[in-house]
């Protein structure tokens, strides 16, 4: 048996042309799967998936742009149309447009962050459930945060959605694992991505940072990846409404 093969399944992975994201993508492919790459820009989405077919994977990009309903419904009817019902859905886009005093939180910014980090997440589950409760068989990975776990004075309402996201893993798979579905998190300490260059680009702090680790390191991308591909694999077969902390040792460091 080959506990990480996702040959023949569909992945469909929001923010999935940098980062971890795109880290998620290229590792699924390499197992088999027919990926799809979304983010808002077509080009981003485009290079990243002819990058993954020049390896010899199978990989579609779809833009959308998870604020819009509109957007979530094209974005899974054309992953059906093109690729089949996503068998495994990784929920990884994410905002985070303010960085302040928590009570502060513009309510711009409130709606938004809770709109892309919660709710666009519901909605592609509550698209992609079906399809899977046919089969009976489906996976839902939901990006969560180390935020999600600890106050934050600064990321309030960020660490309130990605702490939602964890309910969210806990509902659908009480829900639905009857429907032999799925639904595990991934809550990561601070990654060398783009989304969160303010935390690590300067070298004193992330060095900081890095040193209360007990690997002494920050993240990297395909550090996470491997997580998604065991929860979407028989590997991950018996594990449901989990949220894997991946976070180099700082929650067990004194």
């Amino acid at each position: 048996m080959r506990l990480f093969d996702l040959s023949g399944k569909t992945a469909l992975i929001t923010g999935s042309t940098k980062g971890i994201g795109k880290a998620i993508a290229e590792a699924m492919a390499e197992a088999g799967a027919k990926v799809v790459i979304s983010s808002r820009k077509g080009d981003a989405c485009e290079a990243v998936a002819g990058a993954i077919r020049e390896a010899g994977g199978t990989a579609v990009p779809i833009p959308a742009n998870i604020s819009e309903d509109g957007d979530i419904d094209r974005l899974v009817e054309r992953t059906t149309a093109e690729l089949g019902a996503p068998d495994i859905l990784v929920c990884n886009a994410a905002v985070n447009p303010y960085y302040g005093p928590f009570l502060d939180t513009p309510d711009e910014a409130f709606e938004k962050t809770i709109r892309v980090n919660i709710r666009s997440n519901m909605r592609l589950a509550k698209l992609c459930v079906p399809a899977m409760q046919e089969r009976r068989d489906g996976a839902i990975v939901i990006v969560s945060s180390i935020a999600a776990y600890k106050g934050s004075a600064m990321l309030g309402i960020y660490a309130v959605t990605k702490a939602a996201d964890t309910q969210l893993v806990r509902n659908l798979a009480v829900s639905y694992g009857a429907d032999n579905i799925r639904a595990n998190g991934i809550a990561p300490a601070l990654v060398k991505t783009d989304f969160a260059r303010t935390l690590w680009e300067n070298p004193e702090r992330a060095e900081r940072v890095a040193n209360t680790y007990a690997l002494k390191r920050l993240g990297e991308p395909d550090d996470i990846a491997g997580a998604a591909v065991f929860l979407s694999s028989r590997a991950g077969a018996w594990m449901t409404g989990q949220t894997l902390i991946m976070d180099g040792g700082w929650s067990v460091s004194d």
